[in-house]
């Protein structure tokens, strides 16, 4: 899937360009060692997608979630990092180096860091992709903060994360309406229990959203009962998306191990179950998923790399696959 190109060995190839991967590659570049980002060709994660962020610290006044990430892309390069704009599309890891392949080269690792993230899962209507940033989010705790002392947010879903935002929600607007197509919730029964007996807290049953309104900023939604076919409007300032992520590790099925949902597992600290092989941020991460922690897990999984350099790895590898003796742990 595309030939070896000159000097494409690097001490540390990160996949992935979000908090994780750039602050990973700020550390591994200021260790003095070659580092690249693949970053994709749509770089920077979901904070591309995110509006106001207030959360992260350092900015007083919040920051625009794409102006954060182009400050960290370039404080990245200021470091030394190489970035290439393409998409990692397969691996070599029963070899070493290590081999990431991108839609036309072959790149080289000593040690890789996977970054990839998760996608939240949206509910694919040409109005919600249109109001992301502008009321629509998949983040109540980073965005919810934004419509405080609002009238009504919606939130869609009825798993654990939808109550949790409800739940939430309830600390900061005046009422929350939750609209889920079942008739029953799927979150666990505590959650249930809280959110069921919260009178800040109204449930739309059997419904799906069919549309949401407004021009320049959410002013409802419209929904349609599964069971009768009614449609009504429910006017609110903000919805919030719950229906769960989705972690960006198609290309890794059969490489590493995974979890049943597709995350990377991770094992004393932030290794894989291939040496060397480093994961970092939400592509494993399934219980805070916030831009801070992915950058905590990228300098973690960036020291835990240089430290494998730094102890000898590389060169105790090369001489066990050249000898046939790899002791490493079976893939998935």
């Amino acid at each position: 899937m595309g030939a070896k190109e000159p000097n494409s060995l690097y001490d540390i190839v990160i996949i992935g360009s979000g908090p994780a991967g750039y602050t990973a590659g700020i550390y591994a570049a200021r260790a003095n060692l070659r580092t690249l980002i693949i970053a994709g060709v749509t770089p920077g994660g979901q904070l591309m997608l995110t509006g106001l962020v207030e959360n992260f610290p350092g900015f007083p006044e919040g920051v625009q979630g794409p102006e954060l990430m182009d400050n960290m892309r370039l404080q990245a390069e200021n470091a030394g990092v190489e970035i290439i704009y393409d998409d990692a599309v397969d691996v070599d890891f029963n070899t070493y180096p290590r081999k990431i392949m991108t839609t036309d080269k072959t790149i080289l690792a000593r040690a890789v860091i996977i970054a990839t993230g998760a996608s939240a899962k949206w509910l694919g209507l040409e109005s919600e992709r249109r109001l992301i940033g502008r009321g629509v989010s998949s983040c109540a705790t980073c965005d919810g903060p934004l419509f405080k002392g609002a009238k009504c947010a919606v939130v869609i879903g009825g798993g654990d994360t939808a109550m949790e935002y409800a739940l939430f929600l309830t600390k900061i607007v005046e009422k929350v309406v939750v609209v889920h197509r079942r008739d029953m919730l799927r979150a666990s029964k505590i959650l249930q229990e809280r959110a069921l007996n919260n009178p800040k807290i109204e449930f739309v049953w059997n419904s799906i959203v069919e549309e949401v309104l407004g021009k320049d900023r959410v002013e409802g939604v419209r929904v349609r009962n599964k069971l009768t076919g009614e449609e009504r409007v429910l006017p609110c300032n903000a919805v919030f998306v719950a229906i769960g992520h989705a972690p960006n590790t198609e290309f890794l099925k059969g490489k590493i191990h995974l979890d049943e949902a597709g995350y990377v597992k991770v094992y004393n600290g932030l290794e894989t179950n291939v040496k060397g092989v480093f994961a970092a941020g939400d592509v494993h991460d399934k219980r805070y998923r916030q831009a801070v922690t992915a950058a905590g897990f990228g300098c973690m999984a960036a020291m835990e790399a240089i430290r494998f350099i730094e102890e000898g790895w590389p060169e105790r590898l090369e001489k066990e696959y050249q000898t046939g003796r790899v002791e490493e742990a079976p893939s998935a």
